[in-house]
């Protein structure tokens, strides 16, 4: 917990680094054993948690809507069917909103990234002591490791690697619409003579240039901030339970609170990062 032989700057920092595998300073390959070694591995360095929840929630989201469509009835329907079919009718009013154009991939990925998303935001909702100390109990056990040393973060969307590598995606699918809609010269065109026209090419490809890569970075950064700051307060309240009896009531307190109007922030950054989807790939099938 929270007063364990650690500092409160000892306890945040724990609390806020990945368990991360990479190239140490001797050039093996292995994880780090402190947040000295997870910094110096640098750019190439996975983080092995981000990467697990990530792939777990989402294999969780798979089943949940396999299983409700290989029960789907026509006759009176299930609770999980219900909760699909409002889920997916939710979803689709978005798309029929916000995309004029035609095409099948779209209301999918806005339902692959609204249900992701979320699922990875819910983990914020986990006490923030909970899974890192099992962690520290199966890394102590069975690995003799330091658990001063174990590092388990739960939340993957709170890791820029996670959010960046999602926003990348959607922004690998406005190129490829946007000159697949438009051709090459199209595309460019765009970026060249919007909205000065052709004597402006120069004024045009820098506004139109950073328009273009502020999609991605405000998509990744909005979502990674917003659940950052809300698992960094999680981490501040669970500092007052070392506080003694007194702190530790107020800080129950505290935490039923935040995590009340949290759930509005994880619910509502899901949908921002779909509907902006959305909208990006809709102005990448438009032509001026």
């Amino acid at each position: 917990m929270a007063g364990d032989t650690l500092t409160s700057n000892e306890y945040i920092q724990h609390h806020l680094t990945n368990w991360t595998f990479g190239k140490h300073a001797d050039g093996h390959w292995g994880f780090a054993h402190s947040t000295s070694e997870a910094a110096e591995m640098g750019f190439w360095a996975i983080h092995v948690d981000s990467m697990l929840w990530s792939i777990l929630l989402g294999a969780i989201f798979l089943f949940i809507f396999h299983k409700a469509a290989k029960s789907m009835t026509a006759e009176t329907p299930s609770g999980l069917q219900n909760f699909v079919e409002w889920v997916v009718d939710f979803v689709n009013d978005n798309v029929r909103g916000s995309f004029t154009a035609k095409n099948d991939l779209v209301a999918p990925l806005a339902l692959t990234i609204f249900f992701w998303v979320l699922l990875m935001n819910l983990m914020d909702l986990v006490p923030v002591d909970w899974i890192p100390e099992v962690a520290k109990w199966v890394g102590a056990t069975f690995f003799g490791a330091d658990p001063h040393h174990v590092y388990f973060k739960v939340v993957a969307t709170t890791d820029p690697n996670i959010t960046f590598g999602m926003a990348l995606a959607v922004f690998v699918l406005m190129l490829y619409y946007s000159i697949k809609i438009k051709g090459v010269g199209g595309f460019f065109g765009e970026l060249a003579f919007q909205p000065f026209g052709k004597w402006g090419m120069p004024a045009n490809l820098l506004l139109e240039g950073i328009s273009l890569i502020s999609k991605p970075v405000s998509l990744s950064l909005r979502l990674f901030g917003n659940l950052y700051a809300g698992e960094m307060i999680f981490i501040l309240i669970a500092l007052l339970y070392s506080g003694g009896v007194v702190w530790g009531t107020l800080g129950g307190f505290f935490q039923v609170g935040w995590a009340i109007f949290h759930v509005l922030i994880i619910l509502l950054q899901a949908f921002i990062f779909m509907v902006l989807t959305i909208v990006y790939l809709d102005m990448a099938h438009q032509h001026h």
